[in-house]
């Protein structure tokens, strides 16, 4: 399970070092896809492969399924992880998640996502506001 909170700078080159605790998890390659809030979601292939048979099955008359497959299929890339532990985040992907200097990178389950820090205190201090309220929205979940 991917899981926790880390702070990484992204080198001139556009490499982000990727958090020691998730290479063990990550296997020799992994994708990495636009994501919502303007993050980037990792994972490892077999959860992408769980991911691209959802997106193959959405109904194709439907155009929010389109733009939605579209959107992350379009954006996907297969990475490797480098002897130093990092990965290399093309353009498309660094401008889509407004990444500059600091990446923060979450953990989420059975992947992580990787944010900028500037995207990534808004969302958490939106989410932190409304923290009690979202909560209480989810009626089947039992704490």
């Amino acid at each position: 399970m991917f899981m926790g909170e880390y702070s990484h700078a992204i080198d001139i080159k556009g490499r982000l070092i990727i958090p020691s605790k998730f290479r063990n998890q990550l296997g020799d390659k992994f994708v990495v896809t636009r994501w919502m809030e303007h993050a980037l979601r990792a994972m490892p292939m077999p959860i992408w492969e769980k991911l691209e048979n959802q997106l193959n099955e959405l109904p194709l008359g439907k155009k929010e399924a389109r733009q939605f497959r579209r959107f992350v299929l379009a954006g996907a890339m297969e990475a490797e992880i480098d002897k130093q532990g990092r990965i290399i985040i093309p353009t498309n992907l660094k401008t889509y998640a407004d990444l500059a200097k600091n990446a923060i990178i979450t953990g989420s389950g059975d992947s992580f996502e990787i944010w900028s820090q500037e995207n990534w205190n808004k969302y958490t201090a939106e989410t932190a506001e409304n923290f009690d309220d979202i909560a209480e929205g989810l009626v089947d979940f039992d704490f």
